[in-house]
């Protein structure tokens, strides 16, 4: 047993989860660390390698040669296929020639060939003038129910299986396909428009040396353009220059993730110098002597560029560019993507490197995952069985005629129609008439309704003014329509804490440096005090006076110089950073990425150490008033995997020194075994996270100019390296960060959004759980989750380990169950803990991996096995495999039982892989209904994940509002979200539903009951109008009405009694058992709409001596009670009457009656006598009083008893609604 275990343990064990660690990075799987090889030459070695390896030999083999043959052996396309044999994506400047090579062609179809580089031309319509009704009515079509109907309508067009008239069929059928058409061909326009319209504008591309206006659409990869100040960028181009110093460039990326803060790029120091100019921009070819360095002694002056394909990482570029004999790396810093406009830049030049489709806007407007709601996937289930029912009672009633036939037909020679069909055939031809005549069993209009009750919806969410936020002027949106009334019937929300909890505007509260803590109320000699007056930073002509800061002496060290790691820690915060600057009015303006960025660089400038500006190689700062420019040699950018950030300077006196800031985790690993202050500073940190500030630890390094060179040689070779260039950069860092001397601490302070305690409070009431995934801190998490509420102080809280080990003891107690025996005992749900005591789980991201057994394999290969070489060795992997994912699924299945159980959960220090894993867990385990909010990039996975996403429109831009399914500006409005609208969304739909299956039942299954008088025939019961019109008008305004304004309470009373809400997340209100009640209750409806009139109609006389009992009469009659009933049915089953619903019921009323009298007059038959031939039955049957009472009669038998069950429920089983709204009363 114990080997058995030992095989099947194949994960990291040799060391316990770390708190305070983040995880493994998100883009590395299982199986990418399994396939490296224990020492593989990296590919980019490789290339260089074979390349200079081919050099020399070429230089061999032809000595040097004439600019003719190197001209002969480039245009022959072999150049670059023989020195970058390796590269994928190849731009070159001004020559489109070379983009039509053979070698860039790719097969389209058949022999019809075209160039892999789109044009710039782009296409987001679906259709054109000829292509539009043939595909519009493909993709219709492809629907299961309007191709059900079509075969109805083709089936209707053979005579010996039709009674019904085709254009019962063809009228709704056609007003369904024309609507969606009409909807399809408005999207389409405005696609055909707003595609015109981008493809037409104009920008300056260099043509025949100089700059020309041509459209957007002309424009191809390779050109070289000039772009001005607003101009929108046409294509993803790598910036050569710009009028500004330093060649940096503005822009506005709103179109890509909505955020509307300016960023900058900044062009290669090369080109800012040589590519001014009209003339060298169009010169940029280097057609005359490129890699002449072996064939022609001069420079290699082509402007060529390999980089990646194209792809949709919108932050991510790799690319080298080759010009005069060298090599430049390039990054997502120095491409102007599609879609961004320029700004505060005059002008720029730029060269285009992917074009119209190719582009990463382009690439990032694929499909998106279509969500469904629960009761969408009900409802098909519902179509389906309908569908069964039909396909039944369509077999049984063919089969009772064809034994009519049998037994009475063939001996009724008045019966004959000429034609000598068999019983059993006449039976098959009437079950396709039953198909036909029953079909509105299957409500074709039902998914329209839907659709139409859901927008609505929307619109009521987007119009709300108790969602709108002013201070931004930001309105709560609804950016789909398809899961509305899923907001009704959450169980598990997911949060994200910065920015969604919190206000994410951060400030500098505190700080520690050299193990001193500075920040709280004392003056200048140290004295605490509670009442001390902010310090005035009058004296620093670079203060925004926006800083409320009360620690008088630490302004006193500043000043004083006494200690000069508190000015070395300052000046750090003014120097290692991405901030861009600029002046307005006189006064600097910091354009941040990130809040906390901004927050730390404002705090440096209020303390004396101002950052003024910034070039390619430089920076400036104001220290204490004196002004100094540092050379920068080397920024090393931060990560979500790095977590930190460090800049390379050389001072005005020469001395190297780097500066590093970054999580507390990633520094502490890389300081200097003699730092003095480590332990005082590690006790300030957890401080900080006590009083839920966020932390940064700052540290600095000497470097030593020979220690310095060889570094920057690796830094340079890994900067422009093809393939894995992140990873060697990567493995370049660390070799220079470390033994580090730890500065000090930095602690930001994050506010609660105002009503998050009380959303949070009201949430569960409604029996909504609430877990928290972040990245911060444990200690700081766990404060954030009291001063919330989320945690009170009577919960027991439970670690990572303690989870560990019940999770350990119950994979051994249900290992020891699981003998031979096992599948014959059913299973038992057994708590984790005993009822009775609330328990809250806080659980860190390390220990969560460990938990679930996601922690990554070892590197090393000394484990690994070898590939199995015989049948017997696969068989056994394969059980071991299946063993390990056993063991994972029922280890990660109990944790999620676990986990639920609990009354609040906290997960930190996870990554944003590991939230949506945590979501995606419940999902599978649970099968609840999940909602995730964020406010960041990194919580656009778990959004997408769960059921339900929602973006707040904070202060990390936009990403996760366009990636959300709902938005608004505040956490607040969550509870009006899910409370209100949300819960009102759900009874409309229930209602809905209920009341129109309802109605089609009551309607259908008169012909049922008719058969048993008629032989089975499939003849119908109504005229053949009025079954065209009964769903399109006589009944369908009260319902939409009703799916759209119905409340059973208000809005303060939704709020007021969050356990309202239960209903939805209990299916209590659509569910089998409800579609049932609703099929026996049209069942009974129809069955009094037909026996009723069909008793009164027996051998009565009218009036004037004749018999009213015609079968026109007799159709008029019950088709009058079954308008009548059903929308006066729907009365009874609203609960919020306006003028508007009234209308509705009564105009429907009073349009059956208008437009019956109009079919049934004498004029419409003589145009048109074979599709109007009831003329005159409305006027003779309704001017007898008989046929009025047995209206009512049959309208008040269908409705007394509904009318009788829902009073005593209200008074013997009252709802909570019920009880709710009599309690407010």
């Amino acid at each position: 047993m114990s080997s058995e275990r030992d095989s099947e343990t194949t994960f990291e064990e040799d060391s316990q989860p770390n708190d305070e660690v983040v995880p493994y990075s998100d883009d590395e799987t299982e199986d990418e660390l399994e396939d490296q090889g224990a020492a593989v030459e990296p590919e980019q070695n490789r290339v260089n390698r074979e390349a200079e390896e081919n050099r020399e030999t070429f230089r061999k083999e032809n000595g040097r040669c004439c600019p003719q043959q190197y001209t002969n052996f480039m245009l022959d396309g072999l150049l670059f296929s023989f020195f970058l044999k390796d590269c994928t994506w190849q731009v070159k400047a001004n020559d489109r020639s070379f983009h039509e090579q053979p070698q860039f062609m790719n097969t389209k179809f058949f022999c019809i060939k075209e160039s892999k580089y789109a044009s710039n031309a782009i296409k987001t319509y679906k259709y054109n003038a000829f292509t539009f009704l043939p595909m519009n009515l493909f993709e219709q079509f492809k629907r299961a129910a309007n191709f059900y109907f079509l075969v109805l309508l083709i089936l209707q067009a053979i005579p010996q299986i039709t009674t019904l008239a085709w254009y019962t069929t063809l009228v709704p059928l056609l007003l369904v396909l024309g609507i969606t058409a009409i909807k399809d061909l408005v999207d389409d326009v405005a696609r055909h428009k707003m595609d015109n319209e981008i493809n037409n504008r104009t920008c300056e591309v260099i043509k025949d040396g100089r700059f020309k206006i041509a459209k957007w659409k002309e424009i191809q990869v390779g050109d070289v353009i000039r772009l001005k100040k607003n101009d929108f960028i046409p294509a993803d181009t790598l910036l050569l220059s710009s009028s500004e110093p330093n060649s940096l460039c503005y822009v506005e990326t709103a179109e890509l993730d909505g955020e509307t803060n300016l960023k900058f790029k900044m062009a290669l120091e090369i080109t800012h110098q040589c590519l001014q100019r009209e003339n060298s921009l169009a010169a940029f070819d280097g057609l005359k002597s490129f890699m002449c360095e072996y064939l022609c002694e001069s420079y290699f002056s082509e402007g060529f560029v390999e980089c990646e394909e194209p792809n949709n990482r919108l932050d991510k570029f790799t690319g080298t560019l080759f010009w005069r004999n060298t090599s430049f790396p390039l990054d997502a810093d120095k491409i102007l993507l599609r879609g961004c406009v320029i700004r505060n830049t005059d002008f720029c030049h730029g060269l285009v490197i992917f074009a119209g489709a190719d582009t990463k806007i382009m690439k990032n407007s694929g499909k998106t995952r279509f969500k469904r709601t629960k009761i969408d996937y009900l409802m098909n289930y519902m179509v389906y069985t309908i569908f069964v029912v039909l396909i039944l009672l369509s077999a049984g009633l063919a089969i009772g005629h064809a034994y009519w036939e049998a037994q009475v037909g063939n001996y009724s020679w008045y019966l004959y129609d000429g034609e000598d069909f068999t019983p059993s055939y006449r039976g098959f031809l009437n079950f396709w008439g039953y198909i036909i005549v029953l079909n509105t069993m299957v409500p074709i209009s039902l998914y329209v309704s839907v659709e139409v009750i859901r927008l609505g919806q929307s619109y009521f969410i987007n119009w709300d003014l108790q969602m709108y936020y002013p201070e931004k002027d930001t309105p709560a949106k609804a950016r789909t329509t398809t899961l509305n009334e899923q907001l009704g019937q959450i169980h598990y929300i997911f949060s994200d804490k910065t920015g969604t909890l919190t206000q994410n505007i951060m400030t500098f509260k505190k700080c520690c440096i050299n193990g001193q803590i500075y920040g709280d109320h004392r003056d200048a000699s140290q004295n605490n005090h509670s009442k001390t007056e902010q310090v005035d930073f009058s004296w620093n002509t670079f203060a925004d006076g926006k800083l409320a800061f009360y620690d008088h002496y630490l302004i006193e060290q500043i000043q004083s110089g006494k200690e000069s790691e508190v000015r070395q820690f300052f000046f750090l915060l003014a120097v290692c950073h991405t901030v861009m600057v600029d002046r307005i009015d006189g006064q600097l303006n910091y354009q941040a990425a990130s809040p906390d960025e901004g927050a730390l660089v404002s705090a440096a400038r209020n303390f004396g150490f101002a950052f003024l500006a910034r070039t390619q190689n430089t920076i400036t700062i104001s220290e204490l008033g004196t002004e100094r420019t540092y050379s920068v040699l080397a920024i090393l950018d931060f990560n979500s995997d790095r977590k930190r950030m460090s800049i390379i300077v050389r001072t005005p006196e020469g001395n190297i020194r780097l500066y590093c800031k970054g999580a507390d985790t990633v520094i502490y690993e890389r300081l200097h075994q003699m730092n003095p202050t480590k332990q005082e500073t590690q006790d300030a940190l957890d401080i900080f996270a006590s009083e839920t500030l966020r932390t940064l630890c700052l540290c600095y390094k000497e470097i030593e100019e020979k220690e310095f060179e060889e570094w920057n040689k690796k830094f340079m070779a890994a900067s422009i390296a093809s393939t894995n260039r992140d990873e060697a950069l990567d493995k370049v860092y660390e070799e220079i960060e470390k033994d580090l001397i730890l500065l000090g601490a930095t602690a930001i302070e994050d506010k609660l959004q105002d009503g998050v305690p009380e959303t949070i409070s009201k949430l569960a009431k409604a029996d909504i759980k609430i877990w928290v995934l972040t990245g911060d801190k444990k200690e700081t998490a766990e404060n954030i989750g009291f001063a919330c509420e989320l945690l009170t102080e009577d919960m027991t809280i439970c670690y990572g380990e303690d989870i560990n080990a019940l999770l350990h003891t119950r994979m051994e107690n249900q290992r020891n169950r699981g003998g031979v025996y096992a599948k014959f005992v059913p299973p038992v749900h057994e708590p984790f803990f005993p009822p009775g005591e609330s328990r809250a789980l806080i659980i860190t991201g390390s220990w969560l991996n460990e938990i679930l057994l996601e922690k990554k394999t070892k590197r090393s290969k000394i484990l690994k096995l070898k590939f199995p070489r015989t049948e017997e060795e696969r068989r056994m992997r394969t059980q071991s495999k299946r063993r390990l994912e056993a063991r994972k699924e029922q280890r990660q299945k109990n944790f999620v039982d676990l986990a639920c159980e609990c009354s609040a959960v906290i997960c930190c220090r996870v990554t944003p892989k590991q939230k949506a894993m945590v979501v995606d867990l419940v999902k599978r385990y649970k099968k609840a209904i999940t909602l995730a909010i964020g406010d960041g990039a990194n919580d656009v996975n778990m959004i997408k994940t769960a059921h339900i996403g929602v973006g707040i429109s904070g202060q990390e831009g936009m990403q996760a509002v366009m990636s959300s399914d709902y938005s608004f500006a505040q956490f607040r409005y969550l509870q009006r979200l899910l409370l209100v609208h949300g819960r009102w969304s759900y009874i409309r739909m229930c209602k809905f539903l209920r009341y129109f299956f309802y109605k089609n039942f009551a309607f259908t299954l008169v012909h049922f009951w008719y058969s048993f008088f008629n032989g089975y025939s499939a003849q119908t019961a109504y005229e053949d109008w009025f079954i065209t019109l009964y769903n399109v008008l006589y009944s369908s305004l009260p319902v939409l009405l009703m799916g759209l304004l119905d409340q059973d309470v208000s809005d303060k009373l939704s709020l007021r009694f969050p356990g309202l809400y239960i209903v939805g997340q209990r299916d209590l209100l659509f569910n089998y058992k409800r579609f049932f009640v609703s099929l026996v209750h049209g069942i009974l409806t129809s069955m009094v709409l037909f026996f009723i009139p069909l008793g009164a109609y027996l051998q009565t006389v009218g009036q004037d001596g004749e018999a009213p009992s015609d079968y026109q009469s007799f159709a008029v009659t019950i088709a009058s009670a079954l308008i009548i009933t059903v929308n006066f049915q729907i009365g009874l089953d609203t609960s919020y009457w306006t003028f508007v619903n009234a209308f509705s019921i009564f105009g429907s009323i009073a349009l059956y009656f208008g437009i019956m009298f109009d079919f049934h007059s004498a004029g419409i038959h003589v145009l048109f006598p074979s599709a109007f031939q009831f003329t005159g039955t409305a006027s003779n049957a309704l001017r007898q009083p008989y046929i009025w009472l047995t209206i009512i009669l049959t309208v008040a038998v269908c409705l007394l008893p509904v009318v009788a069950i829902r009073f005593l429920s209200m008074t013997i089983w009252p709802s909570e609604s019920d009880k709710d709204e009599r309690y407010w009363i």
